[in-house]
């Protein structure tokens, strides 16, 4: 169904736009001087632009629409569980989003055809990009598809997804650089654990090709207790109605 509607280009449209302004940027940036780390580097560093701006985009129509439309209890009625249900929801707009972001591999090959200049398309940096987008992105599609279970409007599931990943992407960052209680010992669990959690660090790690089995376990861990989530809600708003 996502593959079928007109929402789904509108985004994609919307999606590559945006990334082509910003591999611009990038390419405009390495036009006034040489600079210390390749493109693909500096391009992921701004992953979570198209994130908060795509993932929204595509989960909150997932549950919201179907129980605006009062089409969620047929889909039940299936014979399927609640769990297939909601992996499935899941598995098609990871998909997508995958999907999406494949098609910036695009850019860099334009930029190697066009600029063959030695290292400036970079292997390393860029296959480790994408191998930190298709794993972050378990995390952050997750997060989408149970806050789209929440509510039957999907802007309200849009506005709590992104409410959802800024926390996510953003909160450790803030915290260990604003909350100097953080750096008391008694403090020091709660530290240790925003320093794992800190998505920037992640990236900074996959592009310098540096593949943490522990940032792994973050995402998939995190992508598994927010499906979890989206299992329950889904139910209890079914045993509600």
């Amino acid at each position: 169904m996502l593959l079928v509607s007109a929402a789904t280009y509108v985004a994609a449209v919307l999606f590559f736009g945006l990334m082509g302004l910003l591999f611009m940027g990038v390419v405009e940036l390495y036009n006034h001087g040489p600079q210390d780390r390749p493109p693909a580097a500096v391009f992921f560093e701004l992953f979570w632009v198209p994130v908060f701006f795509t993932v929204p985009l595509i989960t909150m129509r997932c549950f919201a629409e179907e129980r605006r439309l009062g089409t969620l209890e047929t889909l039940l009625a299936a014979p399927v569980g609640t769990t297939e249900v909601v992996l499935g929801k899941f598995g098609a707009a990871y998909f997508l989003y995958l999907l999406l972001w494949g098609g910036t591999a695009g850019f860099f090959w334009l930029l190697s055809l066009f600029a063959p200049v030695a290292g400036l398309v970079d292997p390393g940096p860029l296959v480790g990009g994408y191998l930190f987008v298709a794993l972050s992105g378990l995390l952050f599609v997750a997060l989408g598809v149970w806050a789209s279970a929440l509510t039957r409007n999907q802007g309200l599931a849009a506005l709590f997804t992104v409410v959802a990943l800024a926390l996510v992407v953003w909160g450790p960052r803030l915290a260990l650089g604003n909350v100097a209680a953080l750096d008391l010992p008694s403090l020091r669990p709660v530290r240790e654990l925003l320093e794992y959690a800190r998505v920037f660090r992640h990236m900074e790690d996959f592009t310098r090709g540096v593949v943490d089995a522990r940032a792994a376990l973050f995402y998939l861990s995190g992508a598994g207790l927010a499906l979890v989530f989206g299992v329950f809600t889904v139910e209890a708003k079914q045993l509600h109605t």
